[in-house]
């Protein structure tokens, strides 16, 4: 049963959160606290409130997020910046709104780095423990300076960022990667820009501050802790799964590495004790975001935010897309989801390593005629591609903010519109140019809507196609020959992967093709390279609308 606008609202806290925030909640709503409770208590009572509100210890699933909305559930607020912890895709379907904290704990987490780096550096925690066990060794806690060592950060998002700025003030240099920052933007910071591999081979201190995403899992391994200097030192206080963490425990083994400050896991509370149990690494328990200040400003952030959404008004930090005006939903809701699938597309398609320069957005037909109809909502589509695509990199991307966190990155965003027709009423084409290898390159893909509701991708790099953007895509660049389409086909049919639907695209017969694959579930690492081998095959690519 769905609460009507007279009722009292309900909210259900269930990780701790500042006493200030409750009370702040308590002037609008009943509140309930209940915590570390399970997955079945909880799905168990969801239904009977408005809004949930969360930190990192409650997994907010599937099963919970559908058991809220046959009740009265309406706004998942998460006092924090990341929500890694919510199935924001199953909120979004079921009409709930997800809002967060962004920026309520970035200072909080860049002080605890560079705290984490100090401590490592001058062996703290050891010494610590040392004299209190009533021993007083002086040379077994030498340590080493932080002024004139370079300090290599991954990541120059709000934190990354708050981090340079402070091993600037401590004497070192700062060099860094980071895909969307432009050397333009690295010169205004102060800071150096280089490509991912330079950095891991400078940098005396490497520090890590991006999102765990599938192009981060395990980013630093192996063959990262090879191509670095002996003796490097590495901290993460971002996102466990970052660090390959059998491979940085042999690397500490071997030398290699001298020593690692983990504020984060990838399973948490960490399973790998052998890791821990080393000399060379000091550790802590989640708590870049645990101060008082913190702590306070995300949790009335967040009831702030949650008390707006249950009145239906406007809230800044929306995490999905959800939240629109009813009057303007209707027409540009099919628009905006599928500006949301080319954005995430465009994002799994550019290439790697590289910096996006430039991200041009053209409107045709409709949506090209400015000022009229639908053509008057362009912005808030715009919006939506930067928003879904900037997301697969970084936190904290919302309908707010999404503009404002591409300009901070660099990235210059054109948009034109013309109300000509050619083959669809109306069309969005992405185009984004990226500086990889040295070389300037362009990747292109465009999409409709047939009717009133069915999205299709109907051109990617030049080639026309007609598929539906949805789950698993396998996109496939090959010379239009015989004897490519079928072997592929095999390989998947032998490997019991369903395919739900195949567009090819070529422009002239004999010549280059593509060919886009709908599968019903994922392709391995292993599968890919098999199809990779098939004769005439340039390139063959996996991605997740």
């Amino acid at each position: 049963m769905e609460a009507n606008d007279t009722e009292t609202k309900r909210v259900f806290v269930t990780d701790h959160i500042s006493e200030e925030g409750i009370e702040k909640l308590r002037e609008f709503a009943e509140v309930d606290v209940a915590l570390a409770l399970s997955t079945e208590e909880l799905k168990a009572r969801i239904a009977g409130y408005d809004a949930l509100v969360v930190r990192s210890g409650t997994r907010v699933t599937k099963e919970i997020i559908e058991a809220g909305s046959r009740g009265r559930l309406k706004v998942i607020g998460r006092a924090g910046v990341g929500v890694d912890n919510v199935d924001v895709e199953t909120a979004t379907e079921k009409g709930i709104l997800v809002v967060n904290a962004p920026e309520a704990n970035t200072i909080s987490a860049a002080e605890h780095t560079i705290a984490m780096l100090l401590s490592l550096l001058r062996k703290i925690p050891a010494a610590n423990v040392s004299l209190k066990s009533g021993q007083w060794d002086r040379k077994k806690h030498v340590g080493v300076e932080v002024n004139g060592k370079v300090l290599g950060v991954i990541g120059l998002g709000r934190v990354g960022s708050e981090v340079a700025k402070r091993a600037k003030g401590l004497g070192m240099k700062v060099v860094a990667y980071d895909p969307f920052i432009t050397e333009e933007r690295g010169r205004e910071l102060g800071i150096a820009l280089s490509n991912f591999n330079e950095v891991l081979q400078v940098a005396d201190f490497i520090t890590l501050h991006t999102p765990l995403t599938k192009d981060t899992h395990h980013l630093i391994g192996k063959k990262e802790f090879a191509v670095m200097k002996d003796g490097v030192r590495v901290v993460n206080c971002a996102r466990g799964g970052i660090i390959d963490e059998r491979a940085l425990k042999d690397a500490i083994k071997s030398g290699k590495v001298a020593g690692a400050a983990l504020d984060v896991f990838e399973r948490e509370p960490p399973e790998e004790r052998e890791l821990l149990e080393l000399d060379e690494v000091i550790v802590t328990p989640h708590l870049g975001a645990s101060t008082a200040e913190a702590q306070k400003a995300a949790a009335m952030v967040i009831a702030e935010e949650v008390i707006e959404a249950l009145k239906n008004k406007p809230v800044k930090n929306a995490v999905n897309m959800l939240y629109v005006e009813e009057g303007l939903m209707e027409t540009i809701k099919p628009y905006l989801e599928l500006a949301e699938k080319l954005g995430r597309l465009c994002a799994q398609l550019i290439p790697r390593p590289g910096r996006i320069e430039q991200f041009n957005i053209s409107y045709e037909g409709e949506l090209g005629m400015a000022g009229e109809g639908i053509g008057k909502n362009t912005r808030l589509i715009t919006t939506a591609i930067l928003k879904s695509f900037l997301s697969w990199f970084t936190d904290g991307v919302n309908y707010v903010n999404a503009e404002a966190i591409a300009k901070k990155f660099g990235i210059k965003v054109r948009e034109s519109k013309t109300g000509e027709i050619e083959n669809f009423s109306s069309l969005i084409s992405i185009t984004t140019i990226t500086q990889a290898g040295g070389e300037e390159q362009e990747k292109t893909v465009a999409g409709t809507i047939f009717g009133k509701d069915d999205p299709r991708i109907v051109k990617i790099d030049g080639y026309r196609v007609d598929a539906y953007p949805s789950g698993y895509m396998l996109i496939c660049s090959f010379l239009d020959k015989p004897r490519v389409i079928g072997p592929v086909c095999t390989i998947l049919g032998d490997r019991g992967i369903n395919i739900a639907g195949m567009q090819v695209g070529r422009e002239k017969v004999g010549g280059e093709a593509v060919m886009v694959l709908n599968v019903d579930s994922p392709v391995s690492d292993g599968i890919i390279e098999e199809i990779k081998q098939v004769e005439n095959m340039f390139d063959v690519m996996l991605v997740k609308l």
